[in-house]
């Protein structure tokens, strides 16, 4: 089968984080990073403001469009508005935990319809003319992952998917919060490696609690790809800055203030269109992440981008951040 060299290390799609501004950022440190938007339910798609939720800028690619819902011709002709609108792959949300999510019938709920689950991939798959992918759980609640998992897996290859990015815990939708499913689950890395060996032609990530390269290194010595998270947001540098080695290319930059100084020409574009300095830079706080200089950087960030009035100012608070790293105190 074709291989995705693309999701070798893919962006996990975040609520509130993975928006146009921390794409570009996340570009500009790797441009082989398969990276993921926020998950789109398929109503929104086809009746919201298709502008404002799926435009993107070209230099965004590899790029993946995450959808939410469970109603099969919903989600095939929001696949199909997805895949014109440039997206190089539609995946569906069948992992996410929160309390909305699963009033709505989707999200990791999904996990206990494997049937429905199946009905929505054929249906996306016909529409799609991009690769449609889908990413999940190890299990829900009381659900057996041992027995559960490799089913949901055989069910998803007899649809049609050939991707899957596999979040290494449970859900436990009652009596967890979505940030306590994303925490106390315990992972199970074995199981999800156990998935490649016995789905060798499936294509399958792994995600969950990976928070350096080494580790995501470890894992793609079994697994075709590693999906991060919290780890890429709140560190970006020590994830993505020397990611691209992953796949034998150079990175774009030595050091993290030389890619800080490259941001600050589309930091100025982006106030030039009208736009807030804290829109983009309130992705950037963990660029230094225990570096000389850090507390500086994100004081300076996080005390003066919202107060920034007019584009100098705003221009003159990015500055005084990155005097800080010039010369820690």
């Amino acid at each position: 089968m074709t291989k995705y060299q693309a999701h070798r290390l893919a962006i996990a799609p975040m609520m509130d984080w993975t928006d146009r501004a921390c794409r570009g950022f996340h570009r500009l440190l790797s441009r082989r990073a398969l990276l993921y938007t926020e998950m789109v339910t398929a109503p929104a798609v086809i009746h919201g403001d298709r502008a404002k939720l799926l435009d993107f800028d070209a230099a965004e690619h590899p790029l993946a469009l995450q959808l939410g819902g469970s109603d099969p011709a919903q989600l095939a002709e929001a696949a199909r508005i997805g895949a014109g609108w440039g997206y190089d792959e539609i995946n569906l949300n069948v992992g996410c935990p929160s309390d909305r999510v699963q009033s709505g019938c989707f999200g990791a709920v999904l996990m206990t319809r494997p049937e429905l689950v199946a009905e929505c991939v054929t249906a996306m798959i016909a529409a799609s003319p991009v690769e449609v992918t889908v990413k999940c759980r190890i299990g829900v609640d009381e659900q057996e992952p041992e027995t559960v998992l490799p089913a949901f897996l055989r069910r998803m290859r007899d649809a049609g998917v050939r991707r899957i990015a596999i979040h290494a815990r449970k859900a436990w939708l009652q009596g967890l919060s979505p940030r306590e499913n994303r925490e106390v689950p315990p992972l199970d890395y074995p199981l999800v490696h156990r998935m490649k060996q016995e789905f060798p032609d499936l294509d399958l990530s792994v995600n969950g609690g990976i928070a350096s390269l080494d580790q995501a290194r470890e894992h793609l010595a079994v697994m075709d790809g590693v999906m991060v998270g919290r780890a890429a947001y709140h560190q970006p540098w020590d994830m993505l800055g020397q990611a691209d080695r992953l796949w034998g290319e150079t990175p774009p930059f030595d050091d993290p203030l030389d890619a800080a100084r490259a941001m600050r020409a589309r930091i100025a574009a982006h106030l030039a269109a009208g736009g807030r300095l804290h829109q983009i830079t309130r992705h950037m706080l963990g660029l230094f992440h225990g570096r000389p200089g850090a507390r500086g950087w994100r004081r300076q960030l996080s005390e003066g981008a919202g107060r920034a009035v007019g584009a100098a100012d705003a221009l003159a608070v990015y500055d005084a951040a990155l005097a800080e790293i010039m010369a820690p105190t």
